[in-house]
């Protein structure tokens, strides 16, 4: 709904499938950044088995925290709609 009851507009509708994809990207982008710096040394240097197991794991967890944060900003800050004082909706 677009807030006064009635149906959304073609527009509407294509603007909000390119913020959910736009939201997927980033977020899968921002958990693989996560992952890499956490369990990434893991699997490039010889560490201690324990280190060796518990770094990809805290990094997949951390990973899928990131990326459920991440997709959740991104679709309340474009339900919220335009913010005053921005002037475009990177900024």
């Amino acid at each position: 709904m677009d807030g006064h009851g009635g149906r959304r507009t073609r527009a509407e509708q294509d603007a909000m499938t390119v913020e959910i994809g736009y939201a997927l990207v980033s977020a899968a982008f921002a958990a693989a950044v996560t992952f890499g710096a956490v369990g990434g040394p893991a699997l490039l240097f010889d560490l201690p088995a324990l280190l060796a197991a518990a770094l990809p794991r805290v990094g997949g967890t951390l990973a899928a925290v990131v990326f459920v944060a991440r997709v959740v900003s991104v679709l309340v800050r474009f339900r919220r709609g335009p913010q005053p004082g921005r002037t475009a909706p990177g900024s």
